[in-house]
């Protein structure tokens, strides 16, 4: 699957404001619902799915986590890129260990087999240094667009 189509400039969010991480899903998962990417029950999908998989990534340059519902609640596949205000605490992948973070991706994903491939390409792109610290810098979502198609 060609990874680049799942990036929409309508998907990026850089000014998001929750105190914690069910507030940030529900501006997500509404704005994503408004655009018709997701459907009804893709919130309830997601946090529920987050509380069994967590999700949160400590990688070498940026704390990340990339939540993902079962592909049912799924319209079209997307990523969202969610930048926050201020950090949330989520729980990291495999051990549930509180962490913070300030950036979220929200994978949309219809087949479940392009879910490993997605989840280890974003993996690769966040321990390249200079893809971080351009994304980390950049402001224009024209532009982040632009980075991420240009290197997943």
């Amino acid at each position: 699957m060609d990874y680049k189509k799942m990036f929409d400039k309508q998907l990026i969010g850089l000014e998001i404001d929750g105190e914690n991480e069910e507030q940030v899903f529900e501006q997500v998962a509404e704005h994503l619902k408004n655009l018709g990417f997701v459907n009804e029950g893709y919130l309830k999908g997601i946090t529920s799915r987050e509380k069994k998989f967590p999700t949160g990534l400590i990688t070498q340059h940026l704390n990340i986590a990339l939540p993902h519902s079962d592909p049912e609640y799924v319209e079209k596949p997307f990523v969202y890129i969610a930048r926050l205000k201020n950090e949330v605490r989520v729980k990291q992948m495999g051990d549930s260990q509180l962490m913070k973070v300030k950036n979220l991706f929200f994978l949309g994903i219809k087949d479940p087999k392009e879910q490993v491939g997605l989840l280890q390409a974003f993996m690769e792109l966040f321990m390249n240094e200079e893809f971080v610290r351009a994304f980390i810098q950049e402001e224009d979502k024209q532009k982040i667009h632009h980075l991420f198609t240009q290197n997943i």
